[in-house]
C-alpha cells in the first residue's frame, strides 16, 4: 500500500460567488489564478502547493481555519495585507492575548483573516529559539498543541 505522505496535498476553498471571490483574492491578496477549469480556479504557492477555489452554495459554513501560510516577519506581512484591505480577526485565546489581530504564543505568532466567502485563513511565524546548550537541562520548553 502506498502511503499518502508520499504525495503532495492541496487545499480547497469554497465560494458562493466565484467571481466575487476571485476579485477579492486578486485585490486583497494579490493572487492571480494559474489555471482554470469549469468548476473553479487554481492558485500556486511556494513548495508546489496549490489552493483550489471552487463554487458551491455551502461556502462559508466551515467555522475552522481551512488553510494557512507559514511566513517570515508576520507583522510586515500583516501590514501589507492591511494596506490591501484585509481585516484580521480577534479571538479569545484564554491566557494568550491578541494585540491588533496578532497572537503571540512565545514560540510562534499567528493571525487569522476571512475571505469574501467566510473562509478563515491563518498566517503563522515560528520563532527560532537559540538556547545555550549548557542550560538545556534548566529549560522548560512547552510545545503548544491542539
Amino acid at each position: 500500500m502506498t502511503a499518502l505522505g508520499e504525495f503532495p496535498i492541496s487545499a480547497r476553498a469554497a465560494a458562493v460567488d466565484l467571481d466575487r471571490a476571485r476579485r477579492w483574492y486578486e485585490q486583497k491578496l494579490g493572487l492571480v489564478p494559474e489555471r482554470e477549469d469549469p468548476g473553479g480556479v487554481w492558485y500556486r504557492f511556494g513548495g508546489e502547493t496549490w489552493l483550489y477555489l471552487y463554487a458551491t452554495p455551502s461556502a462559508g459554513t466551515a467555522q475552522n481555519t481551512i488553510a494557512g501560510w507559514e511566513v517570515e516577519d508576520i507583522e510586515s506581512v500583516m501590514a501589507g495585507l492591511r494596506e490591501r484591505g484585509v481585516v484580521f480577526e480577534e479571538y479569545d485565546l484564554g491566557e494568550v492575548q491578541m494585540v491588533d489581530g496578532l497572537a503571540d504564543f512565545g514560540m510562534a505568532k499567528a493571525a487569522w483573516f476571512k475571505d469574501s466567502e467566510g473562509n478563515t485563513y491563518e498566517l503563522s511565524e515560528v520563532i527560532e529559539i537559540v538556547a545555550d546548550p549548557a542550560r538545556l537541562g534548566e529549560m522548560d520548553l512547552t510545545i503548544l498543541g491542539d
